[in-house]
């Protein structure tokens, strides 16, 4: 249980970090200079984007072989 576990953290971790990255650079290109960025609600979003991504790998995720609630298998 416990690999299972460390393994389902790992992949949505990376998920969550990828889509932190992706909502970071969304926001960077819709300003047009670089003084123009709003950092407080650029990292606000960032960070939300991040939960929202962890809460929705609960759900399941296709990066794990059999994505049947917590019935995965562990390789």
């Amino acid at each position: 249980m416990k690999n299972k576990a460390a393994k389902w953290f790992y992949a949505a971790g990376i998920r969550a970090l990828k889509t932190v990255a992706q909502t970071a650079l969304a926001m960077l290109g819709t300003s047009m200079l670089l003084s123009e960025v709003n950092w407080l609600a650029l990292a606000s979003a960032s960070v939300l984007s991040g939960l929202l991504s962890m809460l929705t790998s609960i759900a399941g995720l296709p990066e794990l072989k059999d994505n049947v609630g917590d019935n995965y298998e562990d390789n």
